[in-house]
């Protein structure tokens, strides 16, 4: 994306202005709205330059621009954390064997991972891609609390697939982590300066002798 035009920058004698605190001041000359930004010491920035006329906002440019950096980064480190890992089953899978796999498609999901759950069919097995979906669905409800469907069953060659994503980011699962962890340091901290009652007892008969 370009960077907005601000201030002197901006090209169109008049802006709907937008002040510093999000008030809708109306449509006015453009020389007008930059004397409003210079009086409150911040940035006149062309927010919606397809407008007609452009919308304008009263801003601190230089914070604005660092935030949005920011979020951009934070979005993409999220997106390149998340991993796509991959769960097969067979169509005639016994009870443990399923069980097992939905183990460990749960602790994927935990993790801030996308699920792939894969159908591999054989033979005549490709004749009856309802049992497929049947299966599918079924796992999708297993795992209802800690994913959402992203990827109805489709046909991929002899293999059915569908994509179950996870409730939370992988930094999500990071920062709850590590509260958790502070909390039991916390805890910890606490217990060891709190007296045990047998403590007490002592320091009772202590003070009474």
């Amino acid at each position: 994306m370009s960077e907005p035009r601000i201030n002197d920058r901006i090209r169109s004698t008049d802006v709907r202005l937008v002040g510093p605190s999000g008030e809708q001041v109306g449509v006015v000359k453009v020389e007008v709205a930059l004397r409003l930004a210079q009086e409150a010491e911040l940035d006149l920035v062309e927010v919606a330059p397809n407008s007609k006329p452009p919308v304008a906002k009263i801003m601190d440019y230089g914070k604005y621009k660092y935030e949005t950096e920011q979020k951009a980064k934070e979005a993409r480190r999220n997106q390149a954390n998340t991993v796509l890992k991959e769960v097969r089953f067979r169509l005639k899978i016994d009870s443990h064997d399923y069980e097992t796999k939905l183990k460990r498609a749960i602790g994927f999901l935990e993790s801030g991972d996308k699920v792939k759950a894969m159908i591999q069919f054989r033979g005549r097995e490709q004749s009856r891609p309802e049992l497929g979906v049947r299966l599918l669905q079924k796992f999708s409800e297993d795992v209802q609390d800690y994913g959402t469907v992203e990827s109805n069953p489709t046909i991929d060659g002899r293999n059915m697939v569908m994509i179950v994503g996870p409730y939370k980011t992988k930094s999500d699962v990071k920062a709850e982590a590590s509260a958790r962890r502070t909390e039991a340091k916390t805890a910890a901290r606490a217990a060891k300066h709190t007296p045990s009652p047998s403590d007490s007892e002592t320091s009772a008969r202590a003070d009474a002798e």
